[in-house]
Parts: structure tokens; sequence; C-alpha cells
């Protein structure tokens, strides 16, 4: 499969400087699975920029 990164990075809202799997979703997602959270296109802008992307996070962010 070929990665569509410059696509990708159309719409990565992650804004942690310096991140080296901006854009290549396949990594980003599999780096936060096994940090127990969740990638920052998970999340609305204003709470992805507090860097938390925990479940908990993720659930108050979504809590309708």
């Amino acid at each position: 499969m070929e990665c569509k990164k410059e696509k990708n990075l159309e719409n990565c809202n992650c804004s942690y400087p310096g991140c080296p799997r901006k854009g290549t979703c396949c990594d980003c997602l599999s780096y936060h699975l096994s940090s127990k959270q969740l990638p920052a296109c998970c999340f609305p802008d204003d709470v992805e920029q507090t860097y938390d992307r925990s479940f908990r996070a993720f659930a108050q962010a979504w809590r309708l």
C-alpha cells in the first residue's frame, strides 16, 4: 500500500512540533495506541493542543 503522506498532511491537526509521524497515519496510530492514547485527529483542535491524548480526554471532548 502506498502512503499518501502529502494528502494526509492536509487534514492532520497534530500541533506537536517536530513530530516524525505527522502525515503517516499508520505509524501515528500505532504509536499512540501502544501508549494507550489516540492520535490528534481524534480530537477537536482546542483539546488536541493540550497534548492530552488519553481515552479519558477523548470521552470528555466528545461527551454530548
